[in-house]
């Protein structure tokens, strides 16, 4: 390994440390796409870590690190300007001093996209900032207030779709796909999308209500019985989606996608009988054991060309 570093180019030293930087992140923050990652082909895997971290970096920063650090508001709003500043730079010129960016620009520009598609993910972000705890403008009446139909909708398309669709564009890359089969990948990457945003949102429920005073899936910020199953419901049909169109994917990435979908499937199980009042005061997770069980289903469902 060493010897294939010292024989880059210092352009190719630095893409090369700024990819490992991507790398450590998704290893740091996420088990469950950390593995499904390193199911994907070696010409896709670098990629996909390479969009996790500029994601979780932007996460964080609009979900309380900064605040965490002491940083003032309308500060966190400067800074979360000034990240998506630097990505469109990044992404115009190929270059970033900021490694995370360096590897997602190398990672956008490889497949095509550019701010069409991180202008709605910078959108939903600040979203997040416009009504938090940490923000002294904001009244005790008014945290908390909550997303109706359309809200919700424009802000998971921000926040989750367009992060299935960067990864399509990674894994169609190379690929000569149809019209009408681009159009079912499209739908079924923002179901994917879709779906394990709000899946987390139930997860994440009590984080999100009572420390970030945000409520995705309510105007309330309650969710009963009743809304719970809707959700429910709603997730399942967008995972049925996605699953749908798994088959049209290259052959080097349906088994870690079909791994992810059964993972968030399995979670939605689970959150389906878990009661409503039990929802903000613990997260859902799965066992190591059934992820592993998960993944061998993959493969078998891959390798057979089940059904998914």
């Amino acid at each position: 390994m060493r010897r294939s570093v010292d024989r880059l180019g210092p352009l190719g030293r630095y893409s090369f440390v700024s990819e490992r930087i991507s790398k450590s992140v998704i290893g740091a923050y996420s088990t469950s796409f950390g593995l499904a990652t390193r199911l994907l082909g070696p010409r896709h895997r670098d990629h996909v870590r390479n969009i996790y971290a500029l994601v979780r970096v932007a996460d964080e920063l609009v979900d309380g690190v900064a605040a965490e650090a002491g940083v003032a508001a309308d500060q966190q709003r400067r800074m979360l300007d000034q990240l998506e500043a630097e990505t469109e730079s990044g992404m115009r010129v190929g270059y970033s001093s900021n490694p995370i960016i360096h590897a997602f620009a190398r990672t956008a520009r490889a497949a095509g996209f550019g701010a069409e598609l991180t202008r709605p993910f910078f959108a939903s972000m600040r979203t997040d900032l416009q009504l938090t705890p940490a923000d002294p403008k904001v009244t005790e009446e008014a945290q908390g207030v909550g997303f109706d139909a359309d809200d919700h909708a424009v802000y998971v398309y921000g926040s989750a779709e367009v992060v299935g669709l960067m990864c399509l564009r990674i894994f169609i890359r190379d690929e000569d796909c149809s019209s009408d089969a681009q159009r079912r990948l499209v739908h079924g990457a923002r179901s994917l999308g879709a779906a394990f945003q709000n899946v987390n949102f139930l997860r994440d429920l009590g984080d999100d209500t009572q420390r970030l005073g945000r409520s995705y899936l309510s105007e309330t910020g309650h969710v009963d019985a009743r809304a719970q199953e809707q959700w429910i419901d709603a997730i399942r049909t967008q995972l049925d989606a996605a699953a749908q169109t798994i088959p049209l994917l290259p052959g080097d990435a349906r088994v870690a996608v079909l791994c992810a979908l059964r993972l968030f499937a399995a979670l939605t199980d689970r959150l389906a009988v878990v009661p409503a009042a039990e929802l903000p005061r613990r997260r859902i997770r799965v066992a190591g054991p059934r992820k592993a069980a998960l993944v061998l289903r993959a493969f078998y469902e891959v390798r057979m060309g089940a059904k998914p």
